[in-house]
């Protein structure tokens, strides 16, 4: 495969502040992509495109909110007046509330669906369009494991997850006429910022651990790699599928 398989390529990534985003956006970057960095949180997002450019990566950061209708649709205006249409959109923006399902107000159920769905269907919506007719297109969808298996106190997550995972094979039926690709990247327990508090307790540590077969914590590199693989030409087959990054988990 080209070492620079993305060039001439604009990718945007949602949470692209951090963890697997931030990880995803450079892979991408690196692979010859134009990236579109976006986030609500303005210095996180400076840092990781002052790390892109000094690579040598072309890199432009956007600060909106994924739930939010009408900044979305500024947004699809400022990244298309910025870099033209997108080829590539990788739906990583969420969040994660631990709570039992009585212990949820509905605010935060709200909040964690809004995210975790809402915001890709929001998303999807605006940038779609002028990403049809270039003969070539590919979403991600950020799902979870939780998408196909569950634990006490992620609810909601779990919910959200399982939902977007329906969301993905859905567009990709609808898109496919227009050869554009849409696919779910499943992460499995990863040492990224959203798992800190599970890093740092032993006990849950270790209770992790132990699902995974290959038994380590994955690296963010990792999702990384697989997200510039399906979006090159050579995995221009591929759609509506899931891919599980777990080291095994799922497989029990």
């Amino acid at each position: 495969m080209n070492s620079k398989p993305l060039v001439g390529k604009v990718a945007l990534v949602t949470g692209a502040s951090q963890g697997l985003g931030r990880a995803i956006a450079l892979a991408l970057g690196g692979a010859g992509a134009r990236l579109a960095l976006v986030s609500r949180n303005r210095q996180k997002l400076e840092a990781v495109a002052a790390e892109a450019r000094t690579a040598g990566i072309e890199a432009e950061v956007f600060v909106a909110d994924v739930t939010d209708e009408a900044a979305v649709q500024a947004l699809e205006a400022a990244v298309t007046a910025r870099f033209g249409p997108l080829q590539i959109l990788v739906n990583n923006a969420g969040i994660n509330i631990r709570k039992e399902v009585t212990q949820f107000s509905l605010a935060e159920w709200r909040q964690v669906l809004d995210t975790n769905l809402t915001g890709p269907f929001l998303m999807c919506r605006a940038f779609v369009p002028r990403m049809r007719g270039q003969g070539y297109g590919r979403i991600l969808n950020l799902t979870s494991i939780m998408s196909h298996v569950a634990l006490p106190g992620r609810a909601a997550y779990a919910a959200s997850k399982s939902g977007l995972l329906g969301f993905t094979k859905a567009l990709a039926l609808e898109l496919a006429p227009d050869k554009i690709t849409v696919n779910g990247i499943s992460p499995g327990p990863f040492a990224t910022e959203m798992n800190t508090p599970l890093l740092q307790n032993p006990e849950l540590s270790q209770f992790f651990l132990s699902r995974i077969p290959l038994g380590r914590w994955g690296q963010v590199a990792e999702v990384g790699a697989l997200a510039v693989y399906l979006c090159t030409e050579e995995a221009g087959f591929i759609t509506g599928t899931d891919f599980l990054i777990d080291g095994g988990w799922t497989a029990q």
